[in-house]
Order: C-alpha cells, then sequence, then structure tokens
C-alpha cells in the first residue's frame, strides 16, 4: 500500500483509500517524524468512519476514544510522552490492542515490544516539495 498526499485538500481521499486497503486489520501503528502529519491523517481516517467526536491527538492523555458510525468504539494511542513501558501496562494496553475494535497509534516506537504481531506498520513521510505518503513497512 502506498498513498500519496500531494495537499491537505486530498486528505480524505487519501484516507477512504486507506480505509479500502485496511481489510479486517485492527491495529494500525503510525510511524512519522514530528509534523509528518500522523494526527492529521487518522482525523481524516475518523472523519471518513463516521467519527462525530472531535478528533485530536491524545498526546497528555494517552488514548482517546472515538465511535464510528456504527457506534464502534474507535481506539486513538500517542505513546510520545510515555518515560517508561510500564506506563502502557498501567493503563492496560492489552484490553485495547487485543479487542477487535480499531486501534491508531501514534508515536509506537516506545511500545514496539508490546505491539501485537498482526500489527500494521504504516509509515507517513514528508517529501522535498511537502507532500506526504503513506505506505505500509
Amino acid at each position: 500500500m502506498q498513498i500519496e498526499i500531494n495537499n491537505l485538500q486530498d486528505i480524505n481521499e487519501a484516507a477512504q483509500k486507506f480505509i479500502q486497503e485496511m481489510g479486517d486489520n485492527k491495529v494500525f501503528a503510525f510511524y512519522g517524524n514530528m509534523g509528518a502529519g500522523k494526527t492529521t491523517f487518522i482525523k481524516a481516517i475518523c472523519d471518513e468512519l463516521g467519527v462525530i467526536e472531535t478528533v485530536s491527538s491524545p498526546t497528555f492523555a494517552i488514548i482517546n476514544e472515538y465511535r464510528d458510525k456504527m457506534s464502534n468504539p474507535i481506539y486513538h494511542f500517542d505513546f510520545y510522552r510515555i518515560n517508561k513501558l510500564e506506563e502502557a501496562f498501567d493503563f492496560g494496553y492489552e484490553d485495547y490492542f487485543y479487542s477487535g475494535n480499531l486501534c491508531f497509534i501514534e508515536w509506537p516506537e516506545l511500545v514496539e515490544s508490546i505491539l501485537p504481531d498482526n500489527a500494521v506498520r504504516i509509515a507517513i513521510m514528508v517529501t522535498d516539495q511537502g507532500e506526504r505518503i503513506v505506505e505500509q513497512r
């Protein structure tokens, strides 16, 4: 899977393509530098899935929960601010990662050792022209 996002106006179309490629996968780990657009892309995916809540980075909360148009939970994680892996254990990450519900994870590098084996790793890269490339690792 490789999706190009040439400008912000293309993001919802890119999110639709991403959703079409998701298959039965539920856990998606998004890798990318600060400012690459991880949160923005996850917000667009959630918009396309019918989430009506405000989608924002759960930087301080670590996890946000949204509901899709069928009222299924979607879990959005941001592990940027955790200091040690034990913090993920403290909030019971297994209950989320293995729930069968969608999980979108930002900064998964910090919890790599506890990601499910079937987690789909997605890289978001910024080109010299400012375009975004979303691809499966």
